[in-house]
């Protein structure tokens, strides 16, 4: 009943997500055609199953092919190859009232050398964006903090080795360094979900770390996948047990994006998969979490880190109908860069908090996730189609001119 009242609801919101003037105002017309043609390509599964293995085989040939990749679907799903190189994007967007999130997007590191070079990194974004404005938030993914087998076993609760409990706590004071560089900067810290079977000890750390930096305000953010089952009632332990200490909690909601490694896994191993049932139920687990958080906003932030339109709707109408202003610092909209401009670039001009996440690397290092990002764009149902529809609307009123 609640979802219906609140679907209901949102209908009665100003439906902005239409306007492409608005949504593509930064795109030159060649960099309009480029998204058409890199969407339309998206759209094709055997070609990006082709495509992926072409680009794995030709890096890993050491095939000069670099210079292809950046201009075309690295340049326009990532900011730059460091920092720096990203600050175009970011003075361009904030301009337009859309923040930027820096996302270091190197995945499948394994040394201590490499997550300590994570951090550095991580650390050093926040120190560019001290003193400005466009950049209130900050990213890391656990992973890149510390092995993913050795989140498995701490958050199993099997004996460590002497050398895995220096270890964890190796990744222990990384999660720390970054959060405490947050608070000192006043720079939100989003913490990344990963796999169900890490997830428990990322999930208890991070909650150590918003004990001991959310004192005055949410600092550290940990991020719900809500294609699991149980995270709306792990939201509301979670917001139970902070009140109780006398802290607040900030949480980026997301749908989720390992659905079919999740059930394989859970199929393989005999166990039931932690997944929701259909994708309405996911929908449905997605928008609760974002009315109750709107609700208990005295308590907590949202991030909504959102591609889907009726969310987006139903956040606007919920703030109105609480009397949040769009502006509120405590309720954010997020996209990835490169897609759901139209979500973005409206959002921002009528004036609610809303970010990008805008990934930066080496080109070769950052292959794992642009594959990763047309793989989601090819199994999201509609997802494509929308980008490039109103890519075409675009193009057309354009020529119109």
């Amino acid at each position: 009943m609640i979802i219906f009242v609140l679907i209901l609801t949102t209908m009665t919101t100003e439906r902005i997500f239409d306007d492409t003037e608005i949504a593509f105002a930064l795109k030159s017309d060649s960099e309009l055609e480029r998204a058409y043609f890199l969407f339309k390509m998206i759209s094709i599964e055997p070609l990006v199953k082709i495509g992926t293995a072409a680009t794995n085989f030709a890096l890993k040939a050491h095939l000069p092919i670099e210079g292809l990749i950046r201009a075309t679907v690295f340049d326009h799903f990532c900011g730059g190859v460091n920092e720096e190189d990203c600050l175009p994007v970011i003075d361009k967007m904030y301009e337009k009232g859309v923040s930027s999130v820096l996302d270091y997007s190197v995945e499948g590191k394994e040394s201590d050398q490499e997550f300590d070079a994570a951090m550095t990194t991580t650390l050093k974004i926040m120190d560019f964006a001290k003193e400005k404005a466009s950049m209130p938030i900050a990213v890391f993914k656990p992973t890149g903090f510390g092995r993913l087998k050795l989140f498995e076993k701490v958050g199993t609760k099997e004996p460590l080795t002497d050398a895995e409990t220096q270890e964890w706590q190796r990744v222990v004071n990384r999660y720390d360094a970054v959060c405490k560089k947050g608070k000192d900067h006043d720079i939100a810290v989003l913490i990344d979900a990963e796999e169900t079977w890490m997830q428990d000890a990322s999930d208890a750390l991070v909650r150590d770390m918003m004990q001991k930096y959310n004192t005055e305000k949410p600092i550290v953010f940990n991020t719900l996948q809500m294609y699991r089952e149980d995270r709306m009632d792990f939201l509301k332990k979670e917001h139970q047990l902070a009140k109780e200490k006398g802290y607040y909690i900030g949480f980026k909601l997301v749908r989720g994006a390992y659905l079919e490694k999740e059930n394989e896994r859970a199929k393989a191993k005999g166990y039931p998969t932690p997944m929701c049932k259909s994708k309405q139920a996911t929908d449905d687990n997605y928008n609760q979490a974002v009315a109750y958080m709107l609700d208990n906003l005295a308590d907590m932030s949202i991030f909504n880190g959102s591609h889907n339109e009726e969310s987006s709707y139903l956040m606007m109408a919920k703030m109105a109908e609480l009397g949040i202003e769009n502006n509120d610092r405590r309720a954010w909209f997020g996209q990835l860069y490169g897609m759901s401009d139209h979500i973005s670039f409206n959002l921002g001009s009528r004036g609610y908090q809303v970010a990008k996440y805008i990934p930066f690397g080496p080109v070769k290092d950052v292959m794992p996730y642009l594959i990763r990002r047309a793989e989601e764009n090819t199994s999201v149902a509609g997802q494509t189609g929308r980008e490039l529809s109103l890519l075409t609307k675009e193009k057309k009123r354009r020529k119109l001119l």
